[in-house]
C-alpha cells in the first residue's frame, strides 16, 4: 500500500482535524501502521522476535507525541513534545535497522527512508518552535 492509498483509509474524524495538515504527523502515523503490519512478519524470524515490541512501541509514539505537542499553547512546550517524537523516530529507525533480517531489503530501506524524513521534519519544526519562543521571550523582556 502506498502512502497516498493509506491516507484514504484513515478515518475521516482524524483527517478533518487540523493536525492532519502536518505531513510529519501523517508520516508518523503511517510508519506506526507499517510497523504493526511488519510485526507479523518479524515475529516469524527468531533472531529479531524480541525486538518487535520495541519497534511497534517506538513507532507508535512518533505521532502520539506530535499530537500532544501540537495541542500545547507555547512554542517551548510544543518543542518539548516534538523532541520526544524525534527520539522515537530515531529509535524506530534504529529498530528497523536491527530487525532488517526479518524483512526484505526493499521493505527495510523504505521504512528507514520514512523514519529519516520524519527526523528531518522534526528537527526543522523544533528549531522553528525554539526561535518563536526566543522572539516571544525577547518581546516580553522589552515590555517589562
Amino acid at each position: 500500500m502506498t502512502f497516498e492509498e493509506w491516507e484514504q483509509t484513515v478515518p475521516e474524524c482524524i483527517r478533518l482535524d487540523s493536525l492532519w495538515r502536518m505531513r510529519v504527523y501523517r508520516l508518523g502515523l503511517f510508519l506506526s501502521d507499517l510497523a504493526v503490519a511488519d510485526a507479523a512478519r518479524l515475529l516469524r524470524t527468531p533472531a529479531v522476535r524480541g525486538r518487535v515490541d520495541q519497534l511497534v512501541r517506538a513507532s507508535g509514539n512518533i505521532s502520539s507525541s506530535i499530537a500532544e505537542g501540537y495541542s500545547r499553547g507555547t512554542g517551548k512546550a510544543r518543542a518539548t513534545f516534538y523532541e520526544y517524537s524525534l527520539g522515537s523516530a530515531r529509535e524506530t529507525r534504529d529498530w528497523y535497522y536491527k530487525c532488517g533480517k526479518g524483512l526484505t531489503t526493499e521493505v527495510r530501506d523504505h521504512r528507514l527512508l520514512i523514519a529519516t524524513e520524519v527526523v528531518k521534519l522534526l528537527i526543522s519544526m523544533i528549531a522553528s518552535e525554539r526561535r518563536t519562543n526566543q522572539r516571544l521571550t525577547a518581546r516580553l523582556a522589552v515590555t517589562e
